[in-house]
């Protein structure tokens, strides 16, 4: 199983596991690094080792940070080693529940580059896409008696993303993406 190691500023990294653990259901060898402004660098560096270590099983370690750039990447990118150790930044939902749905049985590269297309799939702008992708919003103006819908003229030619859909495993529940 591929270990995964989320590494953000402050507690944006709980919160992401806390948030795929209620989509996807407990999840092993998932750890959380919070880096904070004033942090020891040296003290945050040997607890992303540590880490590490609890997280990995042989098969590799995704490290997934919330933006290139940022200190938590830079700590994570100097952890970087070919075929066992990958760093994804740009954190996002869509991007975790792909690596929580594969990990089990795919290679650290099958799961980096799955992660990063669902990453940047589910990323759209609502007014860009087709009104048939909007129909969830429009029942829930409607059953929230609001009287006005909000249509956008022009849209640019863009397919709906596929929909999250619901496949039980185990004990926890999971949503697949696409």
């Amino acid at each position: 199983m591929i270990g995964i190691v989320l590494v953000t500023q402050g507690a944006l990294g709980v919160a992401l596991r806390e948030t795929l653990e209620h989509v996807v259901g407990p999840q092993e060898r998932l750890e959380a690094v919070s880096v904070g402004s004033d942090d020891d660098l040296v003290a945050r560096r040997l607890e992303l080792e540590a880490c590490v270590a609890r997280v990995d099983d042989g098969d590799g370690v995704m490290l997934v940070t919330d933006m290139f750039g940022s200190t938590p990447s830079n700590l994570a990118v100097a952890m970087m080693e070919a075929g066992r150790i990958e760093v994804l930044g740009g954190a996002n939902l869509p991007m975790l529940v792909k690596l929580a749905q594969m990990r089990d049985l795919h290679t650290l590269e099958e799961c980096a580059t799955a992660a990063e297309q669902a990453a940047h799939k589910y990323i759209s702008r609502a007014s860009h896409l087709p009104l048939q992708c909007l129909e969830g919003a429009r029942r829930c103006s409607e059953s929230a008696a609001s009287d006005q819908v909000h249509i956008f003229p022009s849209r640019p030619e863009k397919s709906c993303p596929e929909p999250l859909s619901p496949i039980s495993v185990m004990a926890g529940r999971k949503m697949a993406v696409g």
